[in-house]
C-alpha cells in the first residue's frame, strides 16, 4: 500500500511504502535485500530525517497499528509498532497506569507534523525525565517481533520479564534507530500512576550547585523521580501516594534547608516536568540541538566548555543528560562534550548530516558485526547510524 506524501511528512515524489500487516513488510524487506535497495524506516516521521540516497524508498510502520493485548491487572502492554503513543497514553490513563519512562514528543522541538509512534519510541530509546528513579525505556521492554534485513519475521521474549530467556534482542534494537531490522509489535511493562506529585524548585543557582542538590537528593531514600535544572533553577520531583509524598518532601527540604525553596504540585508540576521533557524552552529558537550523556559530576565541566561557544544549555537525568542549543559546530560541540556521547537532534547550518559521532574503533567492529548479521545488504537506514553503515572504523 502507498501513502500520499503529505501522510508522512516527506517531499513529494517520493516512493513511499506502508505495509499493511507483517506478512506485507516481510516480503517488502526480502525484495529490498534481494535488489540491494535501500529503505529508510520511519514510524510517525516525527523525530529523525532520514538520510535519502540513490534509490531508495521510504517505509513507514504507520499503518501497523493497534493494541493486540493489555492485562491491566499484570501491568503488561502488547502494541504494533504503528500504533499512537497518545492511544496507548490514553488507554493506560482509564486504568490509572502509565508509561513510566515518560517519553519525549518531538513535535515542539523539532517543529515536525505526524504522530509519534511506539515503535518510534522503542527504536529510538526514547526516554524522559523519570529515568533517574525507573530506568529507559529498554528496561521497560519485555519482548518484540520485527522483520530483519532478510525478510525474516523474529519473536523475541516474552509478555513478563521471568519468560524472557536466551539473548535479549529487544535491548540490542531498542536504540539502534532501525539499523538492525523493523519492529512490527512491542511488549512493555506499564505501571501504576501516582497518586500526588510536588516538585521541590531552587532559584538562582549555577549549574554546579544544581549538580550538587541532584547528588545529594538522589543519594537518599526520598525516591525523586525527576531531577533537571535550566536557566539557574533547578528541580527535583517526588511522586506516590499522597501521605508518602508529603513525609518526603518534608524531609527533603529539611535536607536543603540552607537553601530557598519553593513548592509546585500535581496539575503544576505535570505540566512543569512536560514542558522540560520536551525542551520547549528550545523550541523558540532555530539553532541546533545536542544530546549529551555524560557522568553527572562531569557536567559542569562540559557545560562550561559548552557555554565558550554560544548558546544554552539545559540538564536532566541528575546531570547525567545536558541539552544544548547553540551555533557551535559538530567538531567543536563534541570537543567541548569530552568523554560524553553528543548526539545531533536538530540540526544547524554548521553540524553537518553526522548525527551520531563516530565510534572507537572497537565499538565500530563490533556493530559493523551487528549489522552484516542482522542486515547483510545494508539497507536499513544507510547513512543514519555512522559506523554501523560503512567498513570504515574510527
Amino acid at each position: 500500500m502507498r501513502l500520499n506524501e503529505t501522510d508522512v511528512n516527506r517531499s513529494q515524489g517520493a516512493d513511499v511504502l506502508a505495509p499493511r500487516d507483517e506478512s506485507e513488510l516481510a516480503a517488502i524487506i526480502a525484495e529490498s535485500h534481494a535488489s540491494a535497495r535501500p529503505l529508510r524506516i520511519v514510524g510517525g516521521g516525527t523525530r529523525v530525517k532520514m538520510v535519502e540516497t540513490e534509490h531508495s524508498r521510504l517505509l513507514t510502520t504507520r499503518q501497523l497499528s493497534g493494541i493486540v493485548t493489555y492485562e491491566p491487572g499484570e501491568l503488561t502492554l502488547i502494541a504494533r509498532a504503528g500504533t499512537p503513543v497518545e492511544e496507548i497514553e490514553q488507554m493506560l490513563a482509564a486504568e490509572r497506569q502509565t508509561l513510566a519512562f515518560e517519553p519525549m514528543d518531538h513535535r515542539s522541538l523539532l517543529a515536525s507534523k505526524g504522530t509519534p509512534t511506539i515503535g518510534g519510541v522503542v527504536s529510538a530509546n526514547v526516554s524522559g525525565p523519570r529515568r533517574v528513579q525507573v530506568g529507559a525505556c529498554r528496561d521497560h521492554l519485555l519482548g518484540i517481533r520485527f522483520v530483519d534485513g532478510r525478510g525474516r519475521i523474529i519473536k523475541n521474549g516474552g509478555r513478563v520479564m521471568k519468560n524472557v530467556t536466551g539473548l535479549n534482542l529487544g535491548k540490542l534494537l531498542c536504540g539502534a534507530y532501525g539499523a538492525l531490522g523493523v519492529l512490527t509489535e512491542v511488549a512493555l511493562k506499564t505501571l501504576p500512576m501516582a497518586e500526588s506529585e510536588q516538585t521541590l524548585i531552587f532559584g538562582g543557582i549555577s549549574v554546579a550547585e544544581a549538580v550538587e542538590i541532584f547528588l545529594a537528593g538522589l543519594s537518599t531514600p526520598f525516591e525523586i523521580s525527576g531531577a533537571a535544572f535550566h536557566g539557574g533553577s533547578a528541580w527535583l520531583r517526588i511522586e506516590g501516594l499522597s501521605h508518602q509524598v508529603e513525609y518526603r518532601r518534608e524531609r527533603l527540604t529539611a535536607l536543603f534547608r540552607h537553601r530557598t525553596i519553593d513548592i509546585c504540585k500535581d496539575e503544576k508540576s505535570k505540566a512543569l516536568w512536560r514542558s522540560l521533557r520536551d525542551l520547549r524552552h528550545f523550541s523558540d529558537t532555530t539553532d541546533a540541538v545536542w544530546r549529551i550523556f555524560v557522568k553527572p559530576t562531569d557536567a559542569p565541566a562540559v557545560v562550561t566548555a559548552l557555554q565558550t561557544l554560544g548558546g544554552q544549555v539545559s540538564l536532566d537525568w541528575g546531570g547525567g543528560l545536558i541539552w544544548y542549543c547553540g551555533i557551535g559546530d559538530a567538531v567543536s560541540v563534541r570537543k567541548a562534550a569530552g568523554s560524553g556521547q553528543a548526539t545531533l537532534v536538530r540540526g544547524g547550518a554548521l553540524c553537518g548530516d553526522l548525527i551520531f559521532a563516530p565510534e572507537r574503533k572497537g565499538v565500530a567492529e563490533l556493530s559493523a558485526a551487528l549489522r552484516r548479521t542482522f542486515d547483510p545488504a545494508r539497507i536499513f537506514n544507510v547513512g543514519l547510524m555512522g559506523s554501523l553503515d560503512a567498513d570504515k572504523v574510527y
